[in-house]
């Protein structure tokens, strides 16, 4: 099967376009910069906001995988990314005679009122209602998440991290539940995925700091609103008939 993984240079892209090649699949690995991606895979180079390169990066494949991102804090620029470029991917898809179209979403984004979290719900709606058959998998937090923030949100010697609960999972094993869906079929909304153990988001990023070595100060802040008090609470957790994998961020964190 030939797969096109989007966004296949990301924290969740390279390892889903490793598992693809692993369980035997042509892989190619679409960003905006034409970045090499894991041994194996073909780089292709299209921007999803314009739509440039897609046609030719869609052709002969069978299934697509979404893990592409956008990095704003405007709720109305999330919305209208995610509603556009899905709607364009799943509208030259289906003329590409595509079979089958994967999105990757988050755990919560149907109780928290979080901008991006109102976006990726956009986005799974885009989905289900397009022309392409479809797969949704749900997934907590990554452990990889822990760093990100880090870097984002550091002034000197101090680090503002939100108050959130979490049930982190490696990027790793995200991968290769996603790639376990492509081989399933479409099925629409699948089971979720999340991690291990419960975790208190400014632990992780203190564990995180110890792990690096530097003396740095972890300010943990409530953010604001119901979307600050979801965050805080089990509503980003896994539920009922939720699939869990390991390892935990401790024993990610050792091998790191």
């Amino acid at each position: 099967m030939r797969v096109l993984v989007i966004g296949g240079s990301g924290v969740v892209g390279r390892p889903t376009a490793n598992a693809l090649v692993q369980r035997g699949h042509q892989v190619a690995i679409l960003t905006r910069s034409g970045t090499a991606g894991p041994a194996g895979t073909e780089a292709l180079r299209g921007d999803l906001t314009t739509g440039a390169g897609l046609e030719m990066a869609l052709a002969g494949v069978d299934c697509v995988v979404d893990c592409a991102n956008v990095t704003t804090l405007s709720k109305a620029t999330a919305v209208r990314y995610f509603t556009d470029t899905t709607t364009r991917l799943g509208r030259l898809a289906e003329a590409a005679g595509v079979k089958h179209h994967v999105v990757l979403s988050i755990v919560g984004i149907d109780k928290i009122p979080y901008g991006y979290y109102v976006a990726k719900l956009a986005q799974e709606k885009a989905v289900l209602d397009g022309p392409v058959p479809s797969t949704i998998l749900r997934v907590t937090q990554f452990h990889e998440f822990a760093g990100q923030i880090m870097a984002q949100s550091s002034f000197g010697r101090f680090a503002i991290v939100p108050k959130a609960v979490t049930q982190p999972i490696a990027a790793s094993e995200v991968g290769l539940a996603l790639a376990e869906v492509v081989d399933d079929g479409p099925r629409g909304r699948v089971p979720d995925i999340g991690g291990p153990r419960v975790e208190y988001l400014p632990d992780l990023a203190r564990q995180f700091v110890r792990h690096r070595g530097e003396r740095k100060t972890v300010i943990a802040v409530k953010l604001p609103g119901k979307a600050g008090r979801g965050m805080n609470g089990p509503d980003q957790l896994p539920g009922p008939g939720a699939v869990l994998r390991g390892p935990t961020f401790a024993d990610w964190l050792a091998d790191q």
